[in-house]
């Protein structure tokens, strides 16, 4: 039942993000004059829809996306009558173009001559096909803000957040550099020491604690030496007795890999107590918040930058034996499962419970957000990028025409890019089609 709560809360998210995108457009098209016949989410056929003036709004079956149609979005060819257009074109491309822009001139109707989208000065194109995206944005901004100052981001602390039962002894390989543990292996030190999950580190061999990284290096260089510790647990103070055992264990590069030379792996002398580290919620402060925000945005450019490479693992995962990255692109399918796991993981109140749910579940819709807002500014049609790319290429033309005294060049014909949009919108549905079966075969999990 949770998981399913998850998941319409990530739909809910979803829908509402889409529909909040479309306004983005929809408002700006209507202040600068621009008639809008239609502003629907969803594609397929249409489940709800009320007419509201000259703008029909609707739900429609698939909530995959939405629209907003505006009259005029393609301008005529060059030479061409304004509503009338020759018919010598040869070529499939050149027919497929010239029936675009019949289609965009039948909205057309007599008194909207002026309304149509692209009889706008660059400028006013560039607000209205950035508004959308822009929303999105702001959509994470907020959820992300409130998140982060309001509730906290989890950081590591000095505290342990899991107690190992024994020391793994079997040696780390390429193929397996941590190593678990089987059965006759020697209890480990934090449990034989009675350390437990939630204690907080207050001091090592007299010497106050205030990070994980001391806890770290301490039971790293004093492997076989015992250690005096005193944790705080509840209203306690404790104290206890730990000797790390010494074991060989990997050893890894700035990247977070494990160094291999001759493939093998390289592994070092060092302390194992068995605990890893617990985490505190720290509260960000608000004029930190656009910093950090602006930080996910790069993350999320990142992530899209490889799609192309990043979408040949999807294939292998999917049809294949190989896994999939969790860093990797997922659809819609694929976050709504997440958001079914994140309602459905049992987290004791002592450790958030259901708050630690909801920031997740907030969070990945607010990443969801960024993603939309940064693959929309991908300079080619059908995205908004790409008819910003129009406009600005349009805002140059002028520019220059006017500095050299030259005549208005008019206006830039995003016509001629169709064949690119059309490839474009094939290539994301097969793109869509591959995740989507990806996500159901072999899902993407947040805990493994």
């Amino acid at each position: 039942m949770l998981f399913v709560l998850g998941v319409l809360v990530v739909v809910v998210g979803v829908a509402l993000s889409i529909a909040l995108h479309e306004i983005g457009h929809l408002v700006p098209a209507k202040k600068f004059g621009v008639k809008v016949t239609q502003y629907m989410v969803g594609f397929g056929p249409t489940v709800w829809s009320r007419r509201r003036g000259e703008t029909e709004y609707g739900i429609k079956a698939i909530p995959l996306g939405g629209y907003v149609r505006m009259i005029g979005m393609l301008p005529p060819r060059p030479g061409d009558a304004p509503g009338q257009l020759r018919s010598s074109s040869t070529g499939r491309f050149s027919q497929m173009v010239d029936q675009a822009r019949a289609d965009s001139m039948e909205e057309v109707q007599p008194g909207d001559e002026d309304r149509v989208f692209y009889k706008l000065s660059p400028g006013k194109k560039i607000v209205i096909m950035l508004g959308g995206p822009m929303m999105n944005l702001l959509i994470a901004f907020v959820l992300i803000t409130g998140v982060i100052t309001l509730y906290g981001l989890p950081q590591v602390a000095a505290k342990v957040g899991a107690v190992a039962q024994c020391v793994p002894t079997a040696a780390p390989t390429v193929q397996n550099p941590q190593p678990t543990c089987a059965a006759g292996d020697p209890k480990a030190p934090s449990a034989a020491a009675g350390l437990q999950q939630g204690d907080r580190v207050l001091s090592i061999d007299g010497k106050a604690v205030s990070s994980w990284d001391q806890i770290s290096a301490t039971i790293r260089d004093h492997a076989g030496t015992p250690t005096a510790w005193v944790v705080q647990r509840g209203d306690q103070k404790v104290a206890l007795t730990v000797t790390p055992a010494r074991l060989q264990r990997a050893t890894y590069g700035s990247d977070g890999k494990p160094v291999v030379r001759d493939g093998k792996l390289v592994l070092a002398p060092m302390g194992y107590a068995g605990i890893v580290p617990g985490q505190d919620l720290v509260k960000t402060p608000l004029l930190e918040a656009p910093g950090y925000v602006w930080d996910r945005v790069l993350d999320t450019a990142g992530i899209i930058v490889q799609i192309p490479q990043k979408m040949a693992g999807v294939v292998q995962a999917a049809f294949g034996s190989g896994e999939r990255d969790p860093n990797g692109p997922i659809s819609v399918v694929g976050v709504g499962r997440l958001g079914g796991e994140v309602a459905a993981v049992d987290i004791p109140d002592s450790e958030g419970g259901n708050w630690v749910k909801l920031a997740q579940l907030v969070l990945l819709i607010a990443s969801l957000n960024l993603a939309l807002f940064v693959f929309n500014l991908i300079p080619l049609l059908p995205l908004d990028g790409g008819h910003v790319a129009g406009a600005l290429w349009e805002a140059v033309k002028k520019g220059v025409a006017r500095v050299r005294n030259r005549p208005d060049p008019g206006y830039v014909d995003v016509a001629k890019g169709l064949p690119i949009a059309y490839g474009m919108s094939l290539v994301l549905i097969t793109m869509s089609v591959l995740l989507i079966y990806a996500d159901i075969v072999k899902p993407i999990s947040f805990f493994g």
